[in-house]
């Protein structure tokens, strides 16, 4: 290539407007002004730019400059639009094959892979779907255009780039990496097709080369480039060469030694400038200045911080005027904190007339979270990241759908595609929400159903058994089974499609049915008739997202045929994997609001900010790992092998985004430099840059000021005007809505949390049992309990000499009946044996035939109280097991047992009477209110703690030795306690506090959050 005229490279300041000046200087090379900018013969001439963002912002340029007078503006080209672009009088080779399809590529890849020796033995049968392989294909992809883009033939240079001295895996990487080298070359020329990378390149060779021979005769410019690889160099090199040419860099630095310039790392900010200019063999005294530095104190101090480490001993000589006006911290917590606080900042900007706000970053997720919050002041920030294609809605409920057909129709799987706002099921969608919200309510909640539809009809078929049985049963009643059987028979018949599949299929087969079966569920009502020509489910497929994913589908369908058959469950995956950097640009899905994105309120990709200036910029998310980049050397090569091959370091990518950081701190006016101390829940790092920058101006005696923007969002959420603390309730309902009845376990809960006992029983309120209800500790002392009620129904007194195979039976025949995970049947059916062996040590004497005992279990309790304030009041109740000794010659007496998995209630707890029920059920056996029992004086109470761990069981008798109270103490006096404790919410103004006792409330409830105990607790509230 011939080495450029000096003349035709030129460099903007950093601190420079760069769009601007380039504009100007447009407007003053070639037309002399604006009137004057069209060219002879209409053509006015033609400007590169690296991408489209930076197009569509210098032509904005243009019209802010020339400030409404009329002029011919020139064709503003991206370089990688060149195929799109009609604007070049290019004679390309009829023999340049066109450029392979994106997903055709991905899916004959994934097929290779698959196919790989290699892969097959290292990933078996499991790893071997198409889910898993396809991350991989794409893998592939980029390394191929990585490798075309920097100029390097793979086929070449990859069989060298393992050496005897390399791990042996490096060795099987390289044979599978011959799927890049040989197959996949293979299948291009049978296809008579180039890589999408190698066309690109290609074309702008072409184009340079035809520049060379054929310079145009209009002024041809190329601006704000940096990473100058193969192609792009190559085009460079051409524009720079022509006559009317001229290439424009930003922020080139030409006042750096000549010394610390040829040792510039690959991480410099200038480094790639360094390596372009090098190539043409320009030299910086050679380029020309365009425009004033505007910031010198601050050019000057990024000068110096971003010094090569060959020249930080600069840092201790005078260095002049480094004042870093303009310039503040934001070292956020965490992401969150960090999220509002740049919101806040936009809002701001967004408040005082004309003046623009951006926030740079590379990280998505902090982008998300900015826009999330600038919405809560009704700011639509432009993004240029756009939205991704696999989080749109009808994206989402394809997913949903695969997940629920792999998870075998689970309850919250299930759910999540039946709430979805695209189901009708041949309703209405209101109608449909409607019959989930039944189904969930009926059917899903607590433990989950057998999984499959099936298991949903057996439930069904329980309901429906249980309700005929019920008195009030009505078949026609809005919540009846019989509207779940039909609601049922429509979400059969929707996933038909899916649920005909085989077991493996063909990936378009799968995806056919997949998109059948969600139109079906889409279908609305009337949906299809004659009166309504459109398909039905056609909803699905509006809009510009439903335009992009309906191509994707289309395309996907139509490659995927060769590859070998797959598993239902693989679906889900692919999808998502497919849709992987697909993105949709645009504002949508706002509805009744603003549907515009703001005019002056931004969010960029770093690629997206560069050559853009705002008044306020916020470089978001500096910290290690983010920005800059973790330099990975990628998936397939190590360090040496990618110097072996030719490909660039991946420190050159740091280098990129160090010249960016470093041009969007200079270039606007305002520079918040934000970071986060945790990110996801993990310690975080900042950027090297901000701790060189800390390092430099600390050594200065200067220090960096923080944004107020932390102690605004300190503030945001704090109430305006005096802050009260909210009072703990004191409901005083009415007498007549008060209960009447309770059951004995509820009397303690009276005592320790009576607002409990409101809610329940007076608002009525239950809480829902949670969707896939786990095996608790609560289903663990069920099991224990059916057991041990089994063998003293079968053996009220003497146990037969097998009773210890007869007791491990039950144990296991109750286990066995149990909904429970087998991995947690088979942790505790030992445990329960261990319980079995320690109850039959303790009533070993039933085998001696000693018959003056029997045994109840499960037995029933009621008693009514009168001659209360507000009239009678009913207990109920059921005891674990009551024993009736009958002593020859004495009256007979009881014993009373209450068996405990968990803790057992502390002998203080119940001397004290806040756990009476023990007690109270002694009171109750004595007025002979339990069934089939009559009037018992109880001689022993006793609490069996089963727990079947460390410490198998143990007998707790009420009440202890130590306690210092006999078990008549306690017995006596208890029903007047009740009643006194009754009578009390007999009065009206008597309310029913929450927890109004400390250190005295109920281990669990359903009621805290309710009540907001936790926040008038931390206020301070008042405790009796």
């Amino acid at each position: 290539m011939t080495q450029a005229s000096p003349l035709n490279i030129a460099s903007v300041p950093a601190s420079c407007p760069f769009l601007d000046t380039v504009v100007r200087n447009w407007l003053d090379r070639v037309g002399g002004d604006a009137h004057s900018a069209g060219r002879s013969g209409g053509d006015s001439g033609t400007i590169l730019v690296p991408g489209r963002r930076v197009a569509r912002a210098l032509m904005e340029a243009f019209l802010r400059v020339l400030d409404g007078q009329p002029a011919l503006l020139p064709a503003i080209v991206s370089l990688g639009d060149l195929e799109q672009q009609s604007l070049f009088p290019m004679t390309l080779d009829e023999s340049l094959p066109p450029a392979v399809g994106p997903v055709f590529r991905l899916a004959m890849l994934a097929r290779l892979i698959l196919a790989a020796p290699f892969f097959t033995t290292a990933s078996g049968r499991e790893g071997g779907t198409i889910d898993r392989v396809w991350p991989l294909a794409q893998a592939l992809a980029e390394l191929m255009d990585d490798a075309e883009r920097n100029g390097v033939n793979l086929h070449e240079t990859l069989p060298k780039a393992v050496t005897d001295d390399f791990a042996g895996h490096w060795q099987k990487t390289l044979e599978f990496l011959r799927i890049v080298t040989e197959a996949w070359p293979a299948i291009l020329q049978e296809e008579g097709r180039s890589n999408i990378m190698a066309r690109q390149v290609a074309l702008i060779e072409a184009q340079a080369r035809l520049w060379a021979d054929m310079p145009p005769d209009y002024p041809l410019w190329a601006v704000g480039f940096v990473d100058g690889s193969a192609g792009v160099a190559t085009a460079l090199e051409a524009v720079a060469a022509l006559p009317q040419g001229m290439v424009v860099f930003q922020g080139l630095d030409c006042h750096m030694d000549e010394e610390l310039w040829e040792q510039l790392p690959p991480t410099h900010p200038q480094a790639l400038f360094h390596e372009f200019l090098s190539r043409a063999g320009v030299k910086r005294s050679d380029i020309a200045l365009w425009g004033d530095v505007l910031r010198p104190e601050r050019e000057n101090l990024f000068q110096y911080v971003m010094l090569p480490e060959a020249g930080i001993a600069r840092w201790g000589q005078p260095v002049g005027d480094v004042t870093p006006s303009g310039i503040s911290l934001l070292p956020a917590a965490d992401s969150q904190q960090e999220a509002q606080a740049i919101a806040l900042i936009l809002r701001d900007v967004a408040s005082q007339p004309g003046r623009t706000g951006a926030l740079v970053t590379p990280d998505r997720g902090l982008a998300d979270r900015v826009r999330a919050e600038l919405l809560r002041f009704g700011i639509h920030a432009d993004d240029s990241a756009g939205e991704p294609l696999v989080r749109t809605s009808t994206a989402v409920f394809l997913r949903l759908i695969a997940q629920a057909v792999a998870a075998r129709f689970s309850p919250v799987a299930l759910l999540s595609v039946l709430k979805h706002p695209l189901v009708a099921l041949g309703m209405s969608p209101g109608r449909a929400r409607a019959s989930a919200r039944l189904l969930e309510r009926r059917l899903l909640r607590g433990p989950a159903p057998q999984p499959g539809l099936e298991g949903l009809r057996h439930a069904l078929d329980v309901l429906q058994e249980a309700q005929r049985t019920d008195n009030g049963y009505q078949a026609d009643a809005p919540d009846s089974p019989e509207r779940l059987e039909l609601f049922l028979d429509k979400v059969e018949e929707a996933f038909r499609p899916l649920l005909g599949v085989a077991e493996a299929a063909p990936v378009p087969e799968l995806l056919a049915a997949l998109l059948e079966t969600a139109e079906r569920l889409a279908t609305v009502e009337d949906e299809g008739h004659k009166a309504d020509q459109s398909r039905p489910g056609s909803r699905l497929w509006l809009g510009e997202d439903g335009g992009a994913l309906s191509r994707h589908f289309v395309e996907l369908m139509s490659h995927t045929g060769d590859l070998p058959p797959q598993p239902l469950k693989v679906l889900e995956g692919l999808l998502t994997a497919s849709m992987a950097g697909k993105t949709l640009t645009g504002l949508r899905g706002y509805q009744g609001g603003v549907e515009l994105a703001h005019p002056r309120i931004s969010i960029y990709g770093v690629l997206e900010a560069r050559l853009l200036a705002f008044d306020t910029v916020i470089l978001g998310g500096l910290n290690e790992g983010v920005w800059p980049p973790a330099a990975e050397s990628g998936p397939w090569m190590s360090r040496p092998m990618r110097q072996r091959v030719g490909l660039p370091s991946p420190e050159r990518r740091i280098g990129a985004q160090a010249h960016d950081f470093v041009a969007a701190v200079l270039a606007s006016k305002t520079v918040i430099l934000s970071h986060a101390g945790r990110r996801e829940g993990s310690p975080a790092v900042p950027a090297r840059w901000l701790m060189r920058l800390s390092a430099f101006l600390e050594g200065q005696q200067i220090t960096l000021p923080h944004h107020p923007a932390l102690v605004w969002q300190t503030m945001l959420d704090m109430p305006i005007g005096e802050a009260r603390p909210v009072a703990p309730p004191e409901p005083c309902p009415p007498l007549h809505l008060r209960p009447r009845q309770l059951s004995i376990t509820k009397l303690d809960l009276l005592k320790q949390d009576p607002y409990a006992i409101y809610a329940r029983y007076v608002l009525g309120l239950r809480a829902l049992p949670p969707l896939e209800e786990g095996a608790e500790h609560a289903d663990y002392g069920n099991i224990v309990h059916a057991a041990l009620e089994r063998m003293v129904q079968q053996h009220p007194s003497t146990w037969p000499k097998h009773a210890e195979q007869t007791l491990h039976r039950h144990f296991d025949e109750v286990l066995d009946e149990a909904v429970v995970n087998p991995a947690l049947a088979s942790w505790w059916r030992p445990r329960l044996h261990r319980i079995a062996d320690w109850v039959l040590a303790q009533e070993y004497w039933r085998r001696v035939g000693r018959l003056n005992c029997t045994s109840y279990t499960e037995v029933p309790m009621d008693y009514t109280l009168r001659g209360l304030p507000g009239g009678e009041f009913r207990i109920i109740g059921r005891a674990d097991r009551i024993d009736l000794w009958d002593e020859p010659g004495e009256a007979p007496t009881g014993c009373i047992f209450d068996y405990k998995t968990g803790k057992a209630p502390e002998n203080k707890e119940v001397v004290g009477g806040w756990s009476s029920q023990l007690v109270l059920e002694a009171a109750f056996l004595e007025k002979g209110a339990f069934e089939g029992l009559p009037a018992l004086k109880t001689q022993a109470l006793t609490y069996w703690q089963l727990s079947g761990g460390m410490t198998v069981g143990e007998k707790k008798p009420i009440p202890g030795p130590r306690s210092g109270a006999s078990l008549d103490d306690l017995v006596s006096p208890v029903l007047e306690q009740l009643r006194t404790l009754l009578a009390d919410y007999d009065n009206p103004s008597q309310p029913y506090r929450s927890q109004p006792w400390a250190g005295k409330t109920a281990r669990y409830s359903d009621y805290t959050q309710l009540a907001r105990v936790a926040e008038w607790r931390l206020a301070g509230g008042n405790e009796e």
